[in-house]
């Protein structure tokens, strides 16, 4: 993680990017968000051998949508990473889980990432996992066509970008 040492704890440090995903500047987390700085993330859907998702209820620590549920694995790419990295970084910090990720596709910014450009990534694995409690308040493996139906029902109770990816998701490769 790229940060900046303060008296006070680490920043994380982002690239700033335009809408062609191109670096531009660097800025702190707080910054990004304050300002809607364009900037990357990654989302990570894994799989069972059931063909089940595992999905995440957020911490209540989260200072964007606490409580909400969200994709497998997500977060910030930070300044000098891949997305690639960022995404089996982001599966290790937050699920204890190694796996081979597989891109998916990739968003734009909008108004649904919350202005990131966002690489999703996809991954099967049946290891157990232990989620990191800042993080993620609980999770579990659901049915993708019951997970489908939760968000129709009550949409209010997912991060946007979730609800964004998983419909691009089920709809990829159909025009």
């Amino acid at each position: 993680m790229t940060v900046v040492e303060n008296s006070l704890q680490a920043v994380e440090v982002l690239d700033v990017v335009d809408m062609d995903d191109k670096v531009i500047g660097q800025a702190t987390r707080g910054e990004v968000h304050e300002k809607g700085l364009l900037h990357r993330a990654v989302h990570v859907f894994i799989f069972n051998s059931l063909g089940e998702i595992y999905i995440q209820r957020r911490s209540r620590l989260k200072d964007r949508y606490p409580l909400k549920l969200d994709s497998s694995a997500a977060g910030h790419v930070d300044s000098g990473e891949t997305y690639e990295e960022a995404a089996g970084r982001e599966l290790m910090e937050e699920l204890g889980i190694m796996a081979d990720l597989a891109i998916i596709l990739k968003v734009q910014p909008c108004p649904e990432t919350d202005d990131e450009s966002v690489v999703l990534f996809e991954a099967r694995s049946d290891q157990p996992p232990a989620p990191l409690p800042d993080e993620i308040y609980n999770g579990e493996f659901i049915n993708p066509d019951k997970l489908s139906e939760l968000m129709k029902s009550d949409p209010d109770d997912f991060v946007p970008a979730f609800i964004l990816l998983w419909g691009l998701y089920l709809n990829r490769g159909s025009s």
